[in-house]
């Protein structure tokens, strides 16, 4: 199944570390930062499920609800929880789905043949609280995820919702935004009343806090 930004995430019903959940009513009125990997006592799945437990505070002052998944068994995640918090010295506490069926990885299409026919890739989806795929990413098995990275687009994205703004290329929190074209200038002075600046017709700039 081939899911795009835009789509509803499918729901699922699964086992996890933390016990049976319903993912949509799991969510609940957060966001959701969902992602794979390919297999538990991996070398870069441990740094990876290491670095999400050591964000944690950052993942709450978003309202994001890390979300992980292996094609393995809830037991063989419970052992591995424990090498992860021994190697990375982290408490981990957010849930990691058991999928031996491949069901919901499937449902995601976090299989590509080419790299496994059992394992996940390295897919990340960022579903905001009306249950809607904001973002995909997918890694190959041997790159490490970017958490720089992911912070900031679910940054830029609860800012577009809540400003009606883009942000450019390399825009980190705090920089100055964009003015979408289909804004007329009109109408950016009620909802900008703090100007920007108008490099084109089409690339205005300004500051939003």
């Amino acid at each position: 199944m081939s899911l795009h930004i835009g789509d509803t995430a499918p729901n699922f019903q699964v086992d996890t570390t933390k016990g049976k959940i319903d993912f949509h009513e799991w969510i609940g009125d957060s966001w959701c930062f969902f992602f794979s990997h390919p297999a538990d006592f991996t070398p870069v799945c441990t740094t990876e499920m290491g670095r999400t437990s050591q964000l944690a505070d950052q993942f709450a002052e978003r309202n994001v609800k890390p979300l992980g998944l292996s094609t393995d068994t809830t037991e063989e995640h419970m052992k591995w929880i424990e090498d992860v918090n021994d190697t990375q010295h982290t408490n981990l506490q957010f849930p990691i789905v058991a999928d031996p069926d491949l069901k919901v990885a499937k449902l995601f299409d976090m299989i590509h043949p080419d790299e496994s026919e059992t394992a996940a890739v390295r897919s990340v989806f960022i579903i905001d609280p009306n249950k809607k795929i904001r973002l995909t990413m997918t890694y190959p098995m041997s790159v490490g995820r970017n958490y720089d990275e992911i912070l900031r687009v679910i940054d830029s994205l609860q800012l577009s919702d809540r400003a009606g703004i883009a942000t450019p290329a390399d825009w980190q929190k705090g920089d100055r935004v964009i003015i979408p074209p289909s804004v007329s200038n009109e109408e950016a002075k009620e909802k900008f009343p703090q100007g920007w600046e108008e490099v084109r017709s089409y690339l205005r700039l300004t500051e939003v806090k």
